[in-house]
């Protein structure tokens, strides 16, 4: 990595929609605080913030902070990353995490519904990206990766419909374009594709029973832990992952060969 493009010692990941116990975005801030990052966990419900930022930033002995923010509401972004940017180092790293499923059929969708789904979806990935690009520019370094689906490369399929796959395939198109303009400034930006993944998002919480029917199709015949997205998630917003921008990254078990 050249010079110019190092990581600082003391560096912010901010990560949206980590507060749920079960989720992809709590097990990312997890795996970052390992890794040595200060944690800034934006999530709608600022008590579950506040409560497991805590919970990491003790567990790992990292600087942490919980914020209530709807990441669809530019007022709450702006007011959200000022409080981060107050209290914890620069901000480098931004996992946008935060996302809605949607089951509805195609015929009985609302615009209301439509719109639910892109606002937190693909809107609240833009306003956060906005928001903490300036601070990595001033650093001269940063990591963005937001969470796709498979079903944005299939077509659903597995349990949300047109508006979820829509949105997801927006932020795909969205990563590379923006990849593309702050490659330069020593900037990544990237997406992972998960497969179905044991969390609460598809409906609640997966029975055994559901679980094996969504793996039967993959060539590893189960579905994804929250613990490998993370893992995936945490080397993209790594130091070494400074040669990887523009890309999606598949983690599916085989379900979708791209």
């Amino acid at each position: 990595m050249d010079a110019d493009n190092r990581f600082p010692a003391e560096r912010t990941a901010v990560v949206t929609g980590g507060a749920s116990p079960r989720g992809i975005g709590r097990a990312t801030a997890e795996r970052l605080a390992r890794d040595g990052w200060s944690i800034a966990i934006l999530d709608l419900d600022g008590e579950a913030a506040k409560r497991t930022a805590a919970e990491i930033g003790g567990d790992r002995s990292v600087a942490s902070l919980g914020v209530a923010a709807d990441v669809a509401d530019p007022d709450s972004v702006e007011a959200a990353i000022a409080q981060v940017e107050a209290s914890l180092p620069p901000v480098i790293g931004l996992a946008n995490v935060a996302g809605v499923s949607s089951p509805v059929d195609f015929l009985d969708l609302t615009l209301a519904e439509w719109d639910r789904v892109f606002d937190i979806n693909m809107r609240g990935a833009f306003l956060v990206t906005r928001r903490v690009v300036p601070a990595m520019l001033a650093a001269g370094v940063g990591r963005i990766v937001s969470v796709s689906s498979v079903s944005a490369q299939r077509g659903g399929g597995t349990y949300s419909k047109v508006p979820y796959s829509a949105s997801k395939a927006a932020l795909i198109g969205f990563s590379r374009a923006l990849a593309r303009e702050l490659g330069p400034h020593g900037i990544t930006v990237n997406c992972v594709a998960p497969g179905p993944i044991d969390t609460d998002i598809m409906g609640g919480t997966l029975t055994e029973e559901r679980k094996a029917e969504l793996g039967a199709d993959s060539m590893v015949g189960r579905v994804g832990t929250v613990a490998e997205v993370a893992a995936l998630l945490a080397f993209l917003l790594g130091e070494d992952a400074g040669f990887i921008t523009a890309a999606t990254y598949d983690i599916n078990g085989g379900l979708q060969v791209s």
